[in-house]
């Protein structure tokens, strides 16, 4: 399942409104195919995998981060019934889908083919591969990251607004591989005017997968940027991806309407003093309403920095 996870992690960003599903197939300790949906959502990772296994799929294993969908459309046959048609023997399901279309029918109807279904195994870590289609789903809009690159004392950039660069070169490098991973990328005015970034994918054989741009503004841009008018427009975006850049004012804008899923925190060794803070007010009341929120999902050295990443506990 971890190699079906990471096989996932492929499509990220680019599989809209399909998931971005990871498959492995295996027969006598032996991978003989793998899959993960394509650009666009087809082929689905299922039929990917059992092409490339051919008849060596009779008996197998098959190993899929999301139930194989159980409803045909004008883009293809369902994976369940390719699964049947291909004679495996076990599939083992990190997630059920949440599309009511499928929804346990896909397992349902694996199962009452004679195959022997699994659930739920690396289920934490299918949610986070696939959290774009799942936030979508469940909430109607896209994933939102926020990514913040600090210095020790919480600042982004000097008093006068110059901040190349707080991190170094690993975690800047990381930072390009995620947007990658987005389809969108929202700052503020000021970030422009202030940097004029390009917002693009610098790191060679991804350059194509650079996200599009949008400013959050109260007025429309006559810079020929994409215009967001307020945070909770990100739901009428295509994909199911957001990355939020910038600045302190676009970041509290994100968090104080509860918009932000993830947190990507690079931390530089360096301190700054009296600069420009990461973050401006996000309506706390309290103190209290800040405890809780958010856990700790990874952490990592890049180089000299550390990048930390939380996740928004949601019931």
């Amino acid at each position: 399942m971890g190699a079906a996870l990471a096989l996932a992690e492929r499509g990220r960003g680019r599989t809209a409104p399909n998931p971005n599903v990871g498959c492995v197939i295996v027969k006598e300790r032996r991978v003989v195919g793998r899959g993960w949906t394509q650009p666009g959502g087809r082929p689905h990772a299922e039929a990917m995998a059992l092409d490339q296994a051919g008849d060596a799929a009779r008996g197998a294993t098959a190993y899929v981060t999301l139930e194989p969908c159980a409803h045909a459309s004008a883009r293809g046959p369902a994976c369940a019934d390719f699964l049947i048609e291909a004679r495996v023997a076990r599939v083992v399901v990190a997630l059920r889908d949440p599309d009511p279309r499928t929804d346990g029918a896909g397992i349902a109807r694996l199962r009452a083919a004679g195959i022997t279904v699994t659930e739920s195994v690396g289920a934490d870590d299918a949610r986070r591969t696939m959290a774009g289609f799942l936030t979508r789903r469940a909430l109607g809009r896209p994933h939102v990251t926020l990514k913040l690159a600090l210095s020790l004392d919480g600042r982004i950039a000097m008093a006068d607004g110059s901040s190349r660069w707080i991190t170094g070169e690993a975690a800047r490098a990381h930072a390009h591989l995620e947007r990658s991973r987005h389809e969108a990328i929202v700052v503020g005015r000021g970030t422009i005017e202030a940097d004029a970034p390009g917002l693009d994918v610098r790191l060679t054989g991804l350059e194509a997968r650079s996200p599009a741009r949008y400013i959050l503004s109260r007025h429309r841009p006559n810079n020929g940027w994409s215009w967001l008018a307020h945070p909770q427009a990100i739901a009428d975006l295509p994909g199911d991806h957001i990355l939020v850049e910038g600045g302190a004012s676009t970041a509290a804008a994100f968090l104080s309407a509860d918009l932000v899923d993830r947190l990507l925190i690079y931390t530089a060794p360096i301190v700054i003093g009296d600069g420009k803070a990461a973050i401006g007010d996000i309506g706390l009341a309290n103190l209290a309403e800040a405890h809780g929120r958010w856990r700790r999902a990874d952490s990592c050295q890049l180089g000299s920095d550390r990048l930390d990443v939380y996740e928004r506990r949601r019931s």
